[in-house]
């Protein structure tokens, strides 16, 4: 195991370490759903989906 492997292990650890407390907290804290979220989260990825498979159409051809 290379230098370089065990420096992006230790890295990803830390920030596993660094991160779960603000996660933890961002979960407890965070808005509760409302009616109509859903729909304003569906919509523009519905529309990013359209655009990709178009795009893919498009280069399918």
């Amino acid at each position: 195991m290379s230098a370089l492997e065990i420096g992006y292990a230790l890295l990803i650890v830390a920030l596993l370490i660094f991160i779960f407390p603000a996660a933890k907290y961002w979960l407890k804290n965070s808005p509760k759903a409302e009616k109509g979220d859903w729909q304003a989260f569906l919509f523009p990825i519905s529309m990013v989906i359209a655009f990709v498979a178009i795009l893919m159409l498009i280069v399918a051809r």
